[in-house]
């Protein structure tokens, strides 16, 4: 006969423990706060605040480089001495009312980054200084390149710690998580569109000519890769580029090598509308060798083949996905 286990002790047990990782969690945000605070330091100081005193460059091109960075450093700076007295929840509280400078400074990443290249290419003094600057050993290697996402970073870390820990603040503290989670959301978000604009970009330029319109709004790059054309009348297979939008499927082959502009080049061969698309996969669906799909759209049907198995898979699901 085994004696129930108390209730009680049971409940006890599972504070003790949630209050363990409480602990243990506050703590690693401090210590994570302070690496972040000494990196985020690094740009303060050895850049914004040598560079307003030089007057380098001009205060309109210093903003637009590093945005509001001073302002989230002091947001943070205040958050760590709250983490260092243990004062949690006014110290997220406090740290919530600056989140806004997150979500702009992330909307404003991409034209930081472009002016940025434009000022290093064009002026020879700030090259030397960041160069200079960079071979510090409190840099140990870094590039302000790799510095400046650091704010966007943290609030990832900040979304993640502020989710796990729980306390007498509790109030605040689910307040708190809201707001962070809201401006992560939006700052993930601005980084998804940032990043889709580059993938449309490179696509664009891999095209040969402007006939084919990659850069439209709303368009979302899904993926890309080489696919076996499986012709209608018994001819040989052609092995084609494909790239999948969520509104198109684009089929392209590549330029002559020989040519002397567009070598590298991908030229355009049919661009198919996915909302008259019907997906099937003909065979591929056991561990066979690769596999083969059929696109019907309404005047052509497509047959495409590959080898492996994973790909067909792959680009099976992509194009059921993008179709719905």
């Amino acid at each position: 006969y085994r004696a129930p286990v108390p209730v009680a002790n049971t409940v006890e047990e599972q504070r003790a423990r949630w209050e363990r990782k409480r602990s243990r969690t506050a703590k690693e945000l401090l210590e994570t706060e302070h690496k972040y605070l000494e990196q985020l330091d690094l740009v303060v100081t050895f850049f914004v605040t040598i560079l307003k005193a030089k007057g380098t460059l001009k205060p309109a091109v210093l903003d637009t480089i590093f945005g509001p960075l001073e302002s989230i450093y002091s947001a943070s700076l205040v958050l760590s001495l709250h983490l260092e007295r243990g004062n949690l929840g006014p110290g997220l509280e406090n740290f919530c009312q600056n989140l806004e400078l997150y979500g702009h400074y992330a909307e404003n990443l991409e034209q930081a980054n472009k002016t940025l290249k434009e000022q290093l290419r064009k002026k020879k003094s700030f090259r030397r200084f960041k160069k200079l600057q960079e071979t510090r050993p409190q840099f140990q290697g870094r590039k302000l390149e790799d510095l400046l996402p650091l704010p966007l970073q943290r609030l990832h870390q900040c979304n993640i710690y502020s989710i796990v820990i729980t306390s007498e603040y509790a109030a605040i503290i689910s307040e708190a998580v809201k707001s962070i989670s809201e401006v992560s959301r939006w700052v993930q978000d601005t980084v998804r569109k940032r990043e889709n604009s580059l993938q449309l970009l490179r696509v664009q330029k891999l095209l040969k000519g402007q006939k084919t319109q990659v850069l439209t709004p709303g368009r979302w790059y899904i993926r890309e890769g080489w696919l076996l054309v499986v012709p209608s009348k018994g001819e040989e297979l052609k092995r084609r580029m494909f790239f999948l939008f969520s509104d198109i499927f684009i089929a392209t082959k590549p330029c002559h090598p020989l040519h002397p502009l567009n070598s590298n080049k991908l030229a355009c061969q049919a661009v198919y509308p996915l909302h008259q698309c019907v997906v099937d996969k003909v065979f591929g669906h056991t561990q066979s060798q690769g596999g083969l799909l059929s696109l019907s759209f309404p005047h052509k049907t497509l047959l495409l083949m590959s080898s492996e198995q994973q790909d067909i898979n792959d680009w099976y699901q992509s194009l059921t996905a993008a179709v719905r």
